[in-house]
């Protein structure tokens, strides 16, 4: 239940708080940022993403599961606990050279996220952080992201 963002998103105070916490801290934090960028396989990163990049006045692209996007992409397999999945990006998506923050509801073992930060690479993109609203600590799954930044903003044993 630690996990479950839906409580927030059905209250509009919480939500814009939510949205508030996160500009806050990327503002804090990064002079410049081109884009945001939703990570997701389940859609969740999608809910956060797009209206943080929009109070950013920055653009908002798309990481999906293969299969979801339209034009040439570039593509990612990675381990999941259970099997194997692969993540898409367009191809044009991002320039070379631009800062991305990729954005998602939850890093448990850290799988997608550093799949997601595969493919900024493969665009030669630069991946200022990684930013999830909940960390679920005991699976380790920042240790992952080796030197990539990463925040959350909630962290549950």
């Amino acid at each position: 239940l630690c996990s479950d963002i839906s409580p927030l998103l059905k209250d509009p105070v919480a939500f814009r708080t939510l949205i508030d916490l996160l500009e806050d801290h990327l503002r804090a934090s990064f002079p410049k940022i081109d884009y945001i960028a939703g990570e997701c396989l389940d859609s969740r990163g999608f809910l956060i993403g797009p209206p943080l990049a929009q109070r950013l006045g920055i653009g908002f692209v798309l990481i999906r599961k293969k299969g979801k996007l339209p034009g040439p992409t570039e593509s990612v397999s990675y381990a999941l606990e259970y099997g194997k999945a692969e993540l898409e990006i367009q191809s044009d998506a991002v320039e070379p050279g631009q800062k991305v923050v990729i954005v998602d509801d939850l890093l448990a073992t850290g799988g997608t996220m550093c799949a997601a930060c595969e493919l900024m690479k493969r665009l030669k993109a630069e991946v200022l952080e990684c930013l999830v609203v909940i960390e679920l600590t005991p699976l380790k799954g920042s240790e992952k992201l080796k030197s990539i930044p990463f925040y959350s903003l909630l962290q549950f044993d």
